[in-house]
C-alpha cells in the first residue's frame, strides 16, 4: 500500500550510508517526522533474533532497505565471502520480519549489477538470469539477485508488497572515499585531489579506460526512493508485474570521459596512466528506464553539477586533508 499520511512509521536500514542519508534527507524534508533509525552499533541485521525483536517492538508502516555491505571490484575481490554472507543475512532478516509484521510497502535496494555481463543496452528488467554475471562483482550481485527473488516470493505467497529497485552507479555527498572499498567514481575524484594537492604530475587509472558506465546523483535516488513509496499498487504492478524497477539517468559516458570532467572539476593538471594489468570490468552497463519514466519519474541532476556538488562536499571532510 502506498505512503499517503505524514504520520506514517518509516524504518529506513542503513540511513548512515551513502543513500540512506539522501533518504533521510528528503523524508525529513518532505514533512515525515516518524522515522525509525539504528546504527550498527544499536541493530547488527545480521543477527536474526534481534532483527526480529526490533521489529515486533517498532512495527514500521513502511521500510527502505538500503542496509548493505557494498564496495568496487578491489573490495569485491578482495572480500567475497564476506560480500555474499552479510548481504544475504541482512536482507533475509529484514525480509522475513518485514513480511511477519506485514509493513504496509517495503522497498528493496539493489545494483544494476544484477544484470548479465553481455544484456542488451540500455538493459531492460527482464534481462535479470539471462546470462552469466560480470565475475569482478558476482558476491554482491548474486546476493542482490536472491533479495529480488524472495521479494517476488514472499508477494505470490503472502501478498507482501515488496518492491526493488535497482540503482546505477551512485554518488554524492556522503560517499565512501576509500580507495581499497570505493567504487569508481569516487575513487577517480580522491585520486585526482591528491594529485593536484601534492604536485603529483600523474594519475593511475584501472583498464583501459573505454568501458562505459552510467552515473546517478544520490539526491535523485533518494526522490525515486520516496516516489516508489507513494506509487498506487495498481499503477505500480501493472508497469512492473515483477516488482523490479531499474533506477538511472538513461545516458552513460566512458570511463576516459569521466575522468576529462573529473579533471576539469578538481583541476588537475597532470597526465592520466592507465594500468592494464588490472580488470575493466564489465564493457558498458546503461541500464532501461522506461518502466520508471512511464510511471512518471526521472533523473534530473546533471553530472557535472552533482559532481561539483560532491567535491564541494568532499573539500570539508578529513580525507581532503
Amino acid at each position: 500500500m502506498q505512503l499517503s499520511s505524514k504520520e506514517a512509521r518509516i524504518y529506513v536500514a542503513g540511513h548512515r550510508g551513502l543513500l540512506g542519508q539522501a533518504i533521510v534527507r528528503h523524508l525529513r524534508h518532505e514533512g515525515f517526522g516518524r522515522l525509525i533509525l539504528r546504527t550498527r552499533a544499536e541493530l547488527d541485521l545480521r543477527n536474526q533474533a534481534e532483527v526480529q525483536r526490533f521489529m515486533a517492538a517498532e512495527r514500521p508502516d513502511y521500510i527502505v532497505l538500503a542496509a548493505a555491505r557494498v564496495g568496487g571490484i578491489l573490495a569485491n575481490d578482495t572480500y567475497p565471502a564476506d560480500f555474499i554472507n552479510d548481504n544475504l543475512l541482512i536482507q533475509n532478516h529484514v525480509l522475513q520480519a518485514a513480511a511477519a509484521e506485514q509493513v504496509s510497502r517495503l522497498i528493496f535496494l539493489g545494483s544494476t549489477c544484477i544484470y548479465p555481463r553481455e544484456a542488451p543496452q540500455p538493459i531492460p528488467e527482464t534481462s535479470l538470469l539471462t546470462g552469466p554475471l560480470e565475475v569482478t562483482n558476482r558476491w554482491y550481485a548474486v546476493a542482490k539477485i536472491a533479495g529480488v527473488t524472495q521479494c517476488q516470493a514472499l508477494r505470490k505467497q503472502h501478498g507482501c508488497d515488496f518492491v526493488s529497485l535497482m540503482a546505477t552507479n551512485l554518488y554524492g555527498p556522503g560517499d565512501n572515499f576509500d580507495l581499497a572499498t570505493s567504487h569508481v567514481l569516487p575513487a577517480l575524484l580522491r585520486k585526482f585531489h591528491e594529485a593536484r594537492v601534492r604536485g603529483r604530475r600523474t594519475v593511475s587509472v584501472w583498464g583501459t579506460g573505454t568501458p562505459k558506465r552510467e552515473f546517478l546523483y544520490s539526491e535523485d535516488m533518494a526522490d525515486a526512493c520516496l516516489f516508489a513509496l507513494r506509487i498506487p499498487e495498481s499503477a505500480l504492478y501493472a508497469m512492473a508485474p515483477d516488482g523490479l524497477l531499474n533506477v538511472g539517468t538513461g545516458t552513460d559516458i566512458s570511463i576516459n570521459e569521466l575522468c576529462d570532467l573529473l579533471v576539469r572539476v578538481v583541476g588537475f593538471k597532470g597526465t592520466i596512466v592507465h594500468d592494464r594489468s588490472k580488470p575493466d570490468g564489465t564493457p558498458r552497463k546503461l541500464v532501461d528506464v522506461s518502466r520508471m519514466k512511464a510511471l512518471g519519474w526521472q533523473a534530473s541532476t546533471p553530472l557535472k553539477r552533482g559532481i561539483e556538488q560532491t567535491y564541494a562536499w568532499y573539500k570539508t571532510t578529513e580525507n581532503a586533508c
